[in-house]
Protein backbone atom coordinates (compact mmCIF):
# COMPACT_ATOMS: atom_id res chain seq x y z
CA UNK A 1 0.00 0.00 0.00
CA UNK A 2 1.33 3.45 -0.94
CA UNK A 3 2.16 5.76 1.94
CA UNK A 4 0.96 9.35 1.53
CA UNK A 5 2.47 12.30 3.39
CA UNK A 6 0.36 14.28 5.84
CA UNK A 7 0.82 17.29 3.55
CA UNK A 8 -0.58 15.48 0.50
CA UNK A 9 -3.50 14.10 2.55
CA UNK A 10 -4.27 17.63 3.79
CA UNK A 11 -4.04 19.11 0.30
CA UNK A 12 -6.43 16.55 -1.18
CA UNK A 13 -8.89 17.22 1.66
CA UNK A 14 -8.77 20.94 0.91
CA UNK A 15 -9.38 20.22 -2.78
CA UNK A 16 -12.43 18.05 -1.99
CA UNK A 17 -13.76 20.74 0.36
CA UNK A 18 -13.29 23.51 -2.22
CA UNK A 19 -15.26 21.48 -4.77
CA UNK A 20 -17.96 20.78 -2.15
CA UNK A 21 -18.27 24.50 -1.40
CA UNK A 22 -18.44 25.45 -5.08
CA UNK A 23 -21.19 22.86 -5.66
CA UNK A 24 -23.08 24.52 -2.80
CA UNK A 25 -22.87 27.96 -4.41
CA UNK A 26 -19.88 29.34 -2.51
CA UNK A 27 -17.12 31.27 -4.23
CA UNK A 28 -13.59 30.51 -3.06
CA UNK A 29 -12.02 33.84 -2.05
CA UNK A 30 -8.68 32.58 -0.72
CA UNK A 31 -6.82 29.35 0.04
CA UNK A 32 -4.14 28.89 2.66
CA UNK A 33 -4.41 32.48 3.88
CA UNK A 34 -1.46 32.80 6.21
CA UNK A 35 -0.18 35.11 8.92
CA UNK A 36 2.70 34.40 11.29
CA UNK A 37 0.29 33.22 14.01
CA UNK A 38 -1.95 31.03 11.89
CA UNK A 39 -3.44 29.88 8.63
CA UNK A 40 -6.96 29.50 7.28
CA UNK A 41 -7.36 26.66 4.82
CA UNK A 42 -10.23 28.12 2.79
CA UNK A 43 -12.06 31.43 2.82
CA UNK A 44 -15.30 31.32 0.84
CA UNK A 45 -18.42 33.40 0.44
CA UNK A 46 -22.01 33.17 -0.69
CA UNK A 47 -24.67 35.86 -0.81
CA UNK A 48 -24.97 36.02 2.97
CA UNK A 49 -21.78 34.72 4.62
CA UNK A 50 -18.01 35.03 4.54
CA UNK A 51 -16.86 31.64 5.78
CA UNK A 52 -13.51 30.67 7.29
CA UNK A 53 -13.08 26.93 6.82
CA UNK A 54 -10.69 24.64 8.67
CA UNK A 55 -10.24 21.37 6.78
CA UNK A 56 -9.30 18.18 8.61
CA UNK A 57 -8.70 15.04 6.57
CA UNK A 58 -8.49 11.49 7.91
CA UNK A 59 -8.53 7.96 6.58
CA UNK A 60 -12.01 6.44 6.54
CA UNK A 61 -11.35 4.14 9.51
CA UNK A 62 -9.66 6.73 11.71
CA UNK A 63 -10.29 6.22 15.42
CA UNK A 64 -10.75 9.94 16.10
CA UNK A 65 -13.05 12.52 14.59
CA UNK A 66 -11.14 15.11 12.58
CA UNK A 67 -12.91 18.02 14.27
CA UNK A 68 -11.51 16.88 17.64
CA UNK A 69 -8.16 18.34 16.57
CA UNK A 70 -9.67 21.83 16.27
CA UNK A 71 -9.20 22.58 19.97
CA UNK A 72 -9.57 25.94 21.74
CA UNK A 73 -5.96 26.91 20.97
CA UNK A 74 -6.39 26.15 17.26
CA UNK A 75 -9.70 28.05 17.24
CA UNK A 76 -8.04 31.12 18.77
CA UNK A 77 -5.33 31.09 16.07
CA UNK A 78 -7.98 30.82 13.34
CA UNK A 79 -10.00 33.67 14.87
CA UNK A 80 -6.89 35.87 15.12
CA UNK A 81 -5.99 35.12 11.49
CA UNK A 82 -9.58 35.81 10.38
CA UNK A 83 -9.44 39.17 12.18
CA UNK A 84 -6.32 40.05 10.19
CA UNK A 85 -8.09 39.04 6.95
CA UNK A 86 -11.08 41.23 7.85
CA UNK A 87 -8.79 44.19 8.63
CA UNK A 88 -7.41 43.87 5.07
CA UNK A 89 -10.73 42.97 3.36
CA UNK A 90 -13.82 44.73 4.65
CA UNK A 91 -17.15 42.99 4.22
CA UNK A 92 -20.79 43.60 5.06
CA UNK A 93 -21.45 39.85 5.24
CA UNK A 94 -21.89 37.79 8.36
CA UNK A 95 -18.80 35.78 9.25
CA UNK A 96 -18.81 32.14 10.20
CA UNK A 97 -16.25 29.51 11.24
CA UNK A 98 -16.83 26.08 9.72
CA UNK A 99 -14.96 22.79 9.92
CA UNK A 100 -14.86 20.32 7.05
CA UNK A 101 -14.18 16.73 8.08
CA UNK A 102 -12.97 14.86 5.00
CA UNK A 103 -12.68 11.07 4.99
CA UNK A 104 -10.58 9.37 2.31
CA UNK A 105 -9.51 5.85 1.43
CA UNK A 106 -6.07 5.06 2.84
CA UNK A 107 -4.76 3.34 -0.29
CA UNK A 108 -5.63 5.96 -2.95
CA UNK A 109 -7.02 9.07 -1.17
CA UNK A 110 -10.35 8.77 -2.99
CA UNK A 111 -13.13 10.66 -1.26
CA UNK A 112 -15.32 8.57 1.04
CA UNK A 113 -17.36 11.38 2.62
CA UNK A 114 -17.40 14.96 3.84
CA UNK A 115 -18.99 15.97 7.12
CA UNK A 116 -19.35 19.74 6.82
CA UNK A 117 -19.95 21.49 10.15
CA UNK A 118 -21.36 25.01 9.84
CA UNK A 119 -20.77 27.37 12.77
CA UNK A 120 -18.37 24.88 14.34
CA UNK A 121 -17.12 27.51 16.81
CA UNK A 122 -17.42 31.23 17.57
Amino acid sequence: MKKFSAKSIGEIGEEYTAKFLQKNKYKIVARNYSKRYGEIDIIAENDEFLVFVEVKTRHENSLTMPSDSVDKRKQQRIIKTASAYLAENETEKYCRFDVSEVFVKADNLKLVSINYIKNAFE
